[in-house]
Order: C-alpha cells, then sequence, then structure tokens
C-alpha cells in the first residue's frame, strides 16, 4: 500500500491524545454529603468494573477514528498489484514497443504496426502528471533518443512517427534495456509495459533479462489471427570455382510460413538483369533449395537478387548476393632440380596464354626468396627441399593453395605434410617405366574440382595406367582422396587446412611413373586446380550483412590515399571506420547500414567490391505464441511476475487514472468509530441497588 500525501501521516501521532486523556485524566473529584455510604458500597465493585470496560472501550474508538482520519488525508492506494491501469504513486513507466518487420503484416483491425502505436498511445496517455515516461522500440531508429520525459507530448509524438524496421533486437534483450534505464528513474514505483505480436521466433534469446525487484512488468498482446508468409531466406554461390563464361551454380531457399501448399514463382537478377527464373512448389513449414545456373559475363564483383512473387511481407520477397568472378590466378611453378616440369609448365602456359592464368617460373632453389604473398597458389615438381615447411604451412592456412608432385626422393615432401598436420610419404611402390600396377578406379566427381570437367556422354575419365607411385598414409588432418588406385595409395590427395588446400599427386609428371599427362585429363585437370587452390576461401566471403547489425568488409586491391566509401542502393554514400591489415584494408560497418541491397565498396572511381545486405531471415516468420505461453516465458526470463491485459480495456483517458482508492475506505471506517463512540457515551445506563 502506498500513500499519495505520505507527509500527512506525521498526523498518527495525534492518536496519542486519547491515551494521554486517558491515563491522566484532569477532572477533579466533586465532595458530595451522604447521610450513609452502607447503600453505596454495595453497588461500588459491581460500578466500578462497567465504568472500566465503557472507558477502555471509548478509549480504543476515539484512538481508532483518529488513526483512521489520519490515513485517509493521507490517500493510501493499493500498489501491490498496480500496473500502468491502476491508481498510485507516481511512476517511472518504460514502454517497449515491438516495431520489428513482422508488425507489418495486417489483420482485421488494419496493419500491427498501427494497432500497436494506438496501444502505446493509450498507455501513455493513463500516465499522470508526475510520472516518468520513455519509449523503447524493439528496433530503435538511428535518430532515437531513448530518454525519460516528464510530460506525455514528447512520447507520443515518438510514437506516431515510429516506423517497423529491421534489425528489431530479441523482446526479452529489449526487457533488459528497459530495466537498465530504470535503474537511473527517480520515482520508486518503475514499470515495463510490452506492446508486441508475441513473434515466436525472434521473442527470446539465449542471454539474461532478471529486473530486479520492483519493477512491475505489464504486457498487451495484439494480432487476431494466424499469419502467411512466403519467403527467400538464403542464397549460397554452390560453385567453388567461378571463371567468365562458365556455368555457375547458385541455390536459393524458400519458404512459406503458414497456409496452404502452392507454387510461387522465383527469378534471378544479375546486376539488374533477369537471367534465370523457374517456379517453386512450397509447402508450409518445409524449406525448399531453388537451384539457378548463370554464366558471369566477365571478371569482378557481381550483385545479384533472387526475388519471388510479391506477398504481403514485400521486405523479405528477395534476398541478394554477391558473386566475385576472380581475376586469372597467380600462379608459381616451382622446378625441382634435375626434375621434369615441362609438361606441367606446358599445360599451365596454355592457361596462360588464354588469360586463364598469371605464371611465374623458378627453380626450387629460389623458393626461399619468393615472396608467397604475391601468388595465390605454388605447384611443386618434385623439390628435393621445401625450404622453410613452416612458411608453406602459413601460406595455405591464409587462403593459398599448393599442388605438389613427388620427384625422385619422395619424402622430401614429408615436412611440408607434418607442418600441416597431414600424413606421411612412405616411399613408393613400382619402377618408373616398370610394369603397370593398376589403374585409377574410383573419383570424387562431387567435387568441386570436377564440376563441368566432363560432360553427360562420358561422365568419367579414362583410368590412367600406373607403374610407380608415392606410398601417401593419411593423417589426422581434413582430408578428403578425390582420385583412388587398385595400388591403394591415391593418385591426388587434398589436405585442407585453415583457408587453404593442398592437393598431392601420387605420380610425378613424368610418363615413367604413369600416363597421366597423356590423358586427356591431364591439361583441365592443372588448371582446374591452380583456379581451386587460388580460390581460397574468396568465393565463400561474399561480406554479406545483417541489416541494422553491421559487421566487417576486407577490402582487397586498395590504392593509396583517398578513403574507402559504402554506396548504397539508393545512392547514399558512407564513409565507415576503417583499418590496415597486411594485404587488406578492413571496413567496420556500424548498425547504419539498415536498409537491404547491393552496397558497393569505392575508392574515387574504382569499385573494390560488392557487399550484400540482408534482413534476418528469423523475421519472416510470422508464427506467434500464445499469450499465456508468452507470460511464461517472460516470468521465467525476468524472474518477475507479468500481467496480461488483452487490448485497451480499462486504460484511463485526459490524463485520469483508473482504481479504487483506498481513502474513502478509512474515511468511511473513522465516522463509524466516531458514531460508535457517540452511541457508547450518550447511553450511559443508571446504575440501581440489587
Amino acid at each position: 500500500m502506498g500513500f499519495l500525501n505520505p507527509l500527512l501521516l506525521v498526523g498518527l501521532a495525534a492518536a496519542a491524545i486519547p491515551i494521554v486523556v486517558h491515563l491522566f485524566n484532569f477532572r477533579r473529584p466533586q465532595r458530595v454529603d451522604f447521610s450513609t455510604l452502607r447503600f453505596v458500597r454495595q453497588i461500588e465493585a459491581t460500578a466500578m468494573r462497567r465504568m472500566r470496560i465503557r472507558q477502555w472501550l471509548l478509549l480504543a474508538l476515539r484512538t481508532l477514528a483518529v488513526l483512521f482520519l489520519v490515513l485517509a488525508f493521507a490517500r493510501p492506494t493499493r500498489t501491490a498489484d498496480a500496473g500502468v491501469f491502476e491508481e498510485g504513486t507516481a511512476r517511472s513507466l518504460v514502454l517497449v514497443l515491438d516495431n520489428s518487420r513482422s508488425m507489418t503484416l495486417r489483420d482485421a483491425q488494419g496493419a500491427l504496426i498501427d494497432q500497436a502505436r494506438g496501444l502505446g498511445v493509450a498507455v501513455i496517455e493513463a500516465t499522470g502528471a508526475g510520472d516518468e515516461r520513455t519509449l523503447l522500440p524493439v528496433a530503435r531508429p538511428v535518430e532515437a533518443r531513448i530518454v525519460p520525459y516528464t510530460t506525455a507530448g514528447p512520447v507520443l509524438d515518438a510514437i506516431e512517427s515510429t516506423p517497423a524496421l529491421a534489425g528489431a533486437e530479441a523482446l526479452t534483450a529489449a526487457i533488459a534495456r528497459a530495466g537498465s534505464v530504470l535503474e537511473g528513474a527517480q520515482h520508486l514505483r518503475r514499470e515495463i509495459v510490452i506492446v508486441s505480436d508475441l513473434q515466436a521466433a525472434t521473442f527470446s534469446d539465449s542471454a539474461s533479462a532478471t529486473l530486479p525487484e520492483g519493477i512491475d512488468l505489464t504486457l498487451l498482446p495484439l494480432g487476431a489471427r494466424a499469419q502467411v508468409n512466403t519467403a527467400v531466406t538464403d542464397v549460397r554461390v554452390v560453385s567453388r570455382i567461378v571463371e567468365p563464361g562458365r556455368p555457375v551454380q547458385i541455390e536459393a531457399t524458400v519458404v512459406r510460413y503458414g497456409g496452404r501448399p502452392g507454387t510461387v514463382g522465383a527469378a534471378l537478377l544479375l546486376d539488374g538483369q533477369r537471367v534465370a527464373e523457374t517456379a517453386v512448389d512450397v509447402v508450409p513449414g518445409e524449406p525448399v533449395r531453388v537451384p539457378f545456373t548463370v554464366t558471369p559475363p566477365a571478371r569482378g564483383w557481381l550483385g545479384g537478387e533472387v526475388r519471388i512473387e510479391a506477398d504481403a511481407a514485400a521486405w523479405d520477397d528477395a534476398r541478394f548476393f554477391a558473386l566475385r568472378v576472380p581475376p586469372p590466378p597467380r600462379v608459381l611453378l616451382v622446378r625441382g632440380d634435375g626434375q621434369r616440369a615441362d609438361l606441367v609448365a606446358l599445360a599451365l602456359g596454355v592457361a596462360a596464354e588464354s588469360g586463364g592464368v598469371a605464371l611465374n617460373e623458378i627453380a626450387e632453389g629460389a623458393l626461399p626468396g619468393a615472396d608467397l604473398d604475391q601468388y595465390d597458389a605454388v605447384v611443386l615438381v618434385g623439390p628435393a627441399s621445401v625450404g622453410d615447411p613452416g612458411r608453406l604451412a602459413a601460406f595455405v592456412g591464409a587462403g593459398g593453395g599448393v599442388l605438389a608432385f613427388p620427384g625422385d626422393d619422395v619424402d622430401a615432401l614429408n615436412p611440408m605434410l607434418a607442418a600441416l598436420g597431414a600424413g606421411r610419404i612412405d616411399g613408393a611402390v613400382g619402377e618408373s617405366g616398370g610394369d603397370v600396377l593398376g589403374t585409377t578406379t574410383d573419383l570424387d566427381l562431387d567435387h568441386p574440382l570436377f564440376a563441368g570437367v566432363f560432360d553427360a556422354a562420358r561422365p568419367t575419365p579414362e583410368a590412367v595406367d600406373l607403374r610407380k607411385v608415392a606410398r601417401y598414409r593419411s593423417g589426422g588432418a581434413d582430408e578428403t582422396t578425390l582420385i583412388a588406385t587398385q595400388t591403394g595409395a591415391p593418385l591426388l590427395q587434398e589436405v585442407r587446412r585453415g583457408e587453404g588446400s593442398v592437393l598431392l599427386f601420387g605420380v610425378a609428371p613424368d610418363l615413367g611413373w604413369s600416363d597421366l599427362p597423356q590423358r586427356g585429363l591431364f591439361v583441365p585437370l592443372l588448371y582446374r586446380a591452380a583456379a581451386y587452390l587460388a580460390a581460397g576461401s574468396a568465393v565463400a566471403d561474399t561480406g554479406e550483412l545483417t541489416a541494422r547489425e553491421g559487421g566487417t568488409i576486407r577490402v582487397e586491391g586498395v590504392g593509396p590515399g583517398t578513403a574507402l566509401r559504402l554506396v548504397g542502393p539508393d545512392g547514399v554514400t558512407l564513409t565507415p571506420l576503417q583499418r590496415t591489415v597486411p594485404g587488406a584494408v578492413v571496413l567496420d560497418v556500424g548498425d547504419a547500414v539498415a536498409r537491404a541491397g547491393l552496397y558497393r565498396v569505392v575508392q574515387g572511381d574504382r569499385t573494390l567490391r560488392v557487399v550484400a545486405v540482408n534482413e534476418d531471415a528469423r523475421e519472416s516468420d510470422p508464427a506467434a505464441l500464445a499469450p499465456a505461453e508468452a507470460v511464461r516465458r517472460l516470468e521465467a526470463a525476468t524472474g518477475r511476475p507479468v500481467r496480461l491485459v488483452e487490448g485497451a480495456a480499462g486504460l484511463a483517458s485526459d490524463g485520469e487514472r483508473a482504481g479504487t482508492p483506498l481513502w474513502t475506505y478509512f474515511l468511511a471506517l473513522a465516522l463509524a468509530c466516531l458514531i460508535a463512540e457517540t452511541l457508547v457515551t450518550t447511553r450511559r445506563r443508571p446504575e440501581v441497588a440489587p
């Protein structure tokens, strides 16, 4: 129980007046002459007992009357269960307003965001003149100020102008932030009122939202029907090797939430041009993977999107992606002393003449002095020594690639394999120029290295005859056999480390070891291996960001001088924080990137890369929690009881608070005590002798 006029409680001291009067009776006894005291003594005992009872009763009634009068003037109010809808002492209130993307949907009462604004206005109008009011949207606009106001006007204006935005935090996280705001509140009575559609996907997160004692929670749910939404939730580049003029596989994910099965149209746009389209059969709740094939026309960064037919939630009908068609891989060919590297040089030279690779050839002795940062892939042909094996391992871990052929000393590659945490080569089986030991058997045709190499008429290459094979034993690294042989040793093994890979051949590029150099697979396999190793993680690293969450973007090929700029789809230019790292510049993009779309990183007139910004796919699922379940989760997350109020019924207007004040009851009790005291005083019975 609280008091609107607590200072008047000092009047409780007046309750001591009847007690003082009773204990110190200030009436002086009067002398009365009697002829005899015989009859007085007979009634003395009975009369005194009755008098004492009447005096104690009068004392109690007079004391209680004073107490009840003082309490009534202090205006007591019931605050144990007080919420925003009940009268009480001055409060500090935070209105948590759900303005996430799901609030753009509609029901019979109209758009959910409009309903939320209406409830928010009703809540603020129900507050009193001395209250603090703070608006806290779950998707905070950049210009929003989370500060308390002592008047309702600024808060009402902010509610009316609050849009539905991307990047909403979980509702429980917003409540925790509201608790932090109330830590500095000026009133002891503190309340959080939540207006939300209770979207299940973004309702809570793993962070704690425990609130301190003394904060009341009230939940106002809205939304009267189950919503239906179809969304593009993901787009990824499937192909590991991306080249101009060659098909690239792209896969989108489309999900229908609620409703009935149906068919929607989907299209892929590349640099604004529609290049592929298909029909998608969707079933509620089941993600559908939609494949597309596109052919990039040139090298560089391309921007694309997958778009479906428009529905009520237009913001998730498209998802953007960036595709990098890398420049020709920079390949360093290292010739082992006394080893045949001419066939490898010839095969890579053909690719270099067509612009497929940029080739540089050195002798084995020049490897320690080579600047590996200037290359994407290193090809080792039978070296007697790899120099510093840790240097090559670091090159691979940072995204580079190594293609290695054994030489006469097959064990010479073991130091590099050990540095990679891979297996080792235990000698070789067979002899160069000797009898055929066996042939190749299985190929991992699902590996990106072989994508597009074989046509439908000849899905697998001819078997390779083997005369000498290095006996490689796999270790504990992340590795895969890509081409197996009848000898048990792999013809081609991949070892992955960090962002890069090593492709290890089991034979030298020498006809004495095998007839691989004579096969039609040899030249395309070397070219594809160089492109695959050079790609590293570049294709997967599309630099995708989530709207309003920010992140970092790595940009290579930056020239000196001019700062980098980020140009959005609407032409707005941002200059994010940037720092230089080896080989690149990293942009720190904050939550100012609020609009989904394709952004360009530019320096001067050059576009250095494209960045896709998409909205959080979790917000596409409009399924809502039942109000009772939402209350249970909120109570578990916050540790506080939650009051559930359906709609705006019971909200007062014009600044008047609803509820029953308690001072009227105390006034009635005081009057009752005074009436009883009067009756006891006036209805005194005369004493008679027995």
